[in-house]
C-alpha cells in the first residue's frame, strides 16, 4: 500500500514582509515549487522545492517542466525502498533543490504511513533545536533597529548580512554589538569579499572586542585558496556555505584545510547529499550549520527534521518562513520563538 500512484507539482508564490537584501540580490518574494506524492493508500507526502540561480543555476520553469518526467520515473516505486528512490532522484544533478523536495517527500509519506515522524526516521538525535534570525544588509540605522527587534524576540544568535561596503559594514557590525550584547553572531559574506577585504574586516572586528561565532562564505564561491587565506588569517571560524553545494565539494575543502565550518543546505544538496555531507564532515574534523533559501514553512520543515533526526549541527539558520507572508503555518514542528521541536502526534 506504499507504492506512489501520483506524483504533482504546484508553484506558490510568497512574499516577504520586507526587501530581503544580501550581497548582490534584492528579493522581494519567493516562487517555490510544492511537490506532493500520492501513495495507493491514500498517504500524501509533501516537500518542496526554493530554487536559486544565484548558487545553483535552477529556475522555477525549469523545474516545472519535469513534472511529467519525474512522474513517470516514480511512479510504482515503494516508499519502503526510500533508498532506491534516492539513487534515482540522485540523477536530478542539475536540479538540487527538486532532489531535496522530492527526497523530503518520501520520507514524508513513508513516516506517515507507518505512523512516526520524518526526524525519526533519520535518527531521533534531538528534541529540539534553536535557530538564528537575519538581518539583511540596509542602512546602518535600519540595521541596528532590526538586530534590537531581534533580539527582544529572543533570539540570541543574530545572522548579519555583509559583504558589498566594507567601512559600513564594521560600522554596522560595532552598532548591533552595542545594543544587543549577550548575543552570538554568524556573519555572512555571500561571496562579497576579496580575501584581503574579508581579513580586514575580520581583525578591525576583533579588535572592538566583538567575537564572530562563524564567518560565512567571504569570499567567492571557486575560490578555495582564498577561502583558506581568510581561515588562516582570521580570527574567527570560516564557514563554506556557496562553496559547499555537494559532498564533493565538501570532500574537496576538508582536504584543502579550507574551512572550519559547512553550511549544508538542503537546496543544495538534496537528503542524500546531506547525509553524506554529516558523515564527511565528522570524518575530516568539520562543525556543521544548517541553512535555508527561500523556503515557506513547507520547506523549512524539511531542514527541521533533518536537524532533529541526525543532530549533527552546531548552529541552525532556519529564519526564511519567519521573514514572509505565509497564509497559513504548514510545517510539522512547532515554533516558539527560536526553538523549535517536534510537535506530538
Amino acid at each position: 500500500m506504499s507504492k506512489i500512484v501520483d506524483v504533482k507539482f504546484s508553484l506558490k508564490t510568497y512574499e516577504y514582509f520586507k526587501p530581503f537584501h544580501i550581497t548582490g540580490s534584492v528579493s522581494s518574494e519567493s516562487r517555490n515549487v510544492e511537490v506532493e506524492l500520492v501513495l495507493e493508500s491514500g498517504v500524501r507526502g509533501f516537500g518542496e522545492a526554493s530554487p536559486s540561480f544565484r548558487v545553483n543555476g535552477e529556475r522555477v520553469e525549469s523545474i516545472l517542466a519535469l513534472e511529467h518526467f519525474v512522474r513517470e520515473m516514480l511512479l510504482g516505486q515503494d516508499v519502503k525502498n526510500y533508498r532506491r528512490i534516492f539513487d534515482m532522484t540522485d540523477r536530478l544533478f542539475a536540479f538540487p533543490s527538486l532532489k531535496a523536495a522530492l527526497q523530503f517527500a518520501v520520507l514524508d509519506a513513508l513516516a506517515e504511513e507507518v505512523g512516526l515522524e520524518v526526524c525519526h526516521l533519520l535518527g531521533g538525535a534531538k528534541e529540539e533545536i534553536e535557530t538564528d534570525k537575519t538581518v539583511g544588509i540596509d542602512t546602518i540605522e535600519n540595521r541596528v533597529e532590526e538586530a534590537i527587534g531581534i533580539f527582544r524576540e529572543g533570539f540570541r544568535v543574530i545572522k548579519i548580512k555583509v559583504g558589498e561596503n566594507l567601512r559600513e559594514d564594521i560600522e554596522a557590525m560595532a552598532e548591533i554589538y552595542r545594543v544587543t550584547k549577550g548575543a552570538e553572531y554568524i556573519v555572512d559574506a555571500n561571496m562579497g569579499y576579496t580575501p584581503k577585504e574579508a581579513v580586514e574586516f575580520a581583525r578591525k572586528v576583533y579588535q572592538m572586542g566583538i567575537d564572530v561565532a562563524v564567518y560565512e562564505q567571504p569570499v567567492r564561491r571557486e575560490d578555495i585558496e582564498g577561502l583558506k587565506y581568510v581561515r588562516f588569517h582570521s580570527p574567527f571560524p570560516v564557514a563554506a556555505d556557496e562553496s559547499a553545494r555537494t559532498k564533493y565539494d565538501v570532500m574537496r575543502l576538508v582536504k584543502e584545510e579550507a574551512v572550519d565550518y559547512v553550511n549544508i543546505k538542503l537546496m543544495k544538496s538534496g537528503i542524500s547529499d546531506a547525509l553524506a555531507i554529516v558523515e564527511i564532515a565528522k570524518s575530516g574534523g568539520l562543525k556543521l550549520m544548517i541553512g535555508c533559501m527561500g523556503e515557506s514553512s513547507l520547506g523549512i520543515n524539511q531542514s527541521v527534521h533533518f536537524a532533529l533526526g541526525t543532530g549533527a549541527f552546531e548552529f541552525h539558520d532556519l529564519d526564511s518562513h519567519l521573514m514572509m507572508k505565509e497564509g497559513s503555518f504548514r510545517g510539522k514542528f512547532v515554533q516558539d520563538g527560536p526553538k523549535m521541536r517536534v510537535r506530538s502526534r
